[in-house]
């Protein structure tokens, strides 16, 4: 459907209201939240809603629409393989667009990361991530080795094992708790390997199995670390027999500037999970890719299967829609253009900074930036969470731009294909909507 009848469209939005719970939302936010959207279709870095209103896509939908909206290429391929086979059970059978992708994310990934187990989400890779740690110890013997070690702020998946080892557990804990047993987040603020390698220490080294981290996180606000503290995670590792999983999901495939957030510093960990920018949204699928060393372990001559399926892992279509994608991402040069557009946005966000005492500061590495935004410039009191963020997020999608903001952050990460003109045009309405927030007197 590429358009709505207006006189339905009362109607219609009610029904969303009465029968569509929209993630992270209060019951029937598409009525009570005039930042909610019913969005109709797509192109680049563009989206329409039903009332024939464009906006620009500034969060990439949710941090994954790498290569644009609207890409014929991706849909003539799910389509393809959809009349040609939709499915295979990928614990009886494979299929060719699944080997492709598989031998593709090989290529792709540092080092020797090159065993890949799909799945359907970031959750869900976090997830088999987990079981694959736990496995993994447990078939060398090392069977007290079940502790996972998170960072506080970070964010790793709504599943309930994802959930654990997130360092945002308190916002669920109320509702949840308690938590997975064995999982436990460590205060890293400012960077700090040495908390990390405390915990170890304090928890018994035999007991750790895995330290979590995303490269950069977005929950924690886009705070880029410092050049030698990834690779002092790794250094930490290996000397205490621990696991390093680095969460790719929103980094991963152009995101920072290189393909994958890790590259930066040149760092390779024993496992990573990516999902998001690996089909830019066109199709659920997610990934774990383990290095060798870790695969190895899980050997059919000594009948030691995973112990772990998702019905729907490696869906052919799924595939064909991250290999579509995937060729785009290089053909057309975008993890480079992310890499040259985010160096301008960032240098015009910041160029803002005189003009808005409300900017506290402006951070990012490649198409993945935050404003973050304070009350008062010299104690850096934040603007909190709640209807004075809300009020923002109004105004620029008044404005016409669609993104997020928490935490005291406002963040930008549009679609990679993104240009100049596009990107002028994003700084000129965040201009606009600081003014017209500072002037409502929030």
């Amino acid at each position: 459907m590429s358009q709505v009848d207006p006189q339905n469209l009362p109607a219609m939005l009610q029904d969303a209201a009465d029968h569509l719970w929209m993630h992270a939302s209060e019951w029937q936010a598409i009525l009570t939240r005039t930042d909610r959207r019913l969005l109709l279709k797509g192109h680049g870095c563009m989206v329409v809603d039903a009332e024939g209103r464009e906006y620009l896509d500034a969060l990439s939908g949710l941090w994954l629409v790498n290569v644009g909206h609207g890409r014929e290429a991706i849909a003539q391929a799910m389509a393809n393989q959809a009349k040609t086979l939709a499915y295979a059970s990928s614990s009886r059978a494979v299929t060719l667009p699944a080997i492709e992708l598989a031998t593709l994310l090989s290529d792709l990934t540092p080092g020797d990361l090159s065993a890949v187990f799909f799945s359907n989400s970031g959750s869900e890779a976090v997830e088999s991530a987990l079981k694959i740690t736990r496995q993994y110890h447990y078939l060398r013997g090392d069977r007290q080795r079940y502790k996972i070690i998170g960072r506080h702020g970070s964010y790793h998946g709504a599943t309930y094992g994802a959930m654990s080892v997130s360092g945002t557990r308190s916002s669920v804990d109320t509702y949840f708790g308690p938590l997975l047993p064995g999982t436990l987040a460590v205060s890293c603020k400012p960077y700090s390997a040495e908390a990390i390698e405390d915990a170890i220490k304090y928890e018994g080294p035999n007991t750790v199995a895995a330290v979590i981290a995303e490269p950069i996180s977005a929950a924690a606000g886009i705070i880029i670390p410092p050049l030698k503290y990834l690779q002092r995670l790794r250094e930490i590792c290996d000397r205490h027999g621990v696991l390093l999983i680095f969460d790719e999901v929103i980094t991963g495939f152009g995101r920072t500037g290189k393909m994958f957030a890790a590259e930066h510093w040149d760092v390779v960990p024993d496992i990573m999970t990516v999902a998001k920018g690996l089909s830019s949204g066109y199709a659920p699928i997610g990934a774990t890719i383990c290095r060798s060393k870790i695969a190895q372990q899980f050997s059919s001559s000594l009948n030691k299967p995973l112990a772990h399926l998702l019905t729907f892992g490696g869906h052919a279509v799924s595939c064909a829609a991250a290999l579509a994608n995937l060729h785009i991402l290089q053909q057309e040069r975008l993890v480079e253009n992310s890499a040259q557009q985010g160096s301008i946005l960032l240098d015009r966000l910041r160029q803002l900074m005189p003009r808005h005492p409300i900017i506290g500061d402006v951070r990012g590495l490649g198409l993945f930036c935050a404003v973050e935004l304070v009350k008062n410039l010299e104690t850096k009191e934040p603007i909190p969470d709640g209807p004075e963020i809300n009020r923002l997020l109004e105004i620029l999608s008044e404005l016409g731009v669609l993104t997020r903001a928490e935490s005291s952050n406002l963040y930008l990460a549009p679609p990679l294909c993104i240009q100049q003109e596009q990107i002028e045009h994003i700084v000129t309405i965040v201009d606009k909507a600081l003014s017209r927030f500072v002037q409502e007197g929030r």
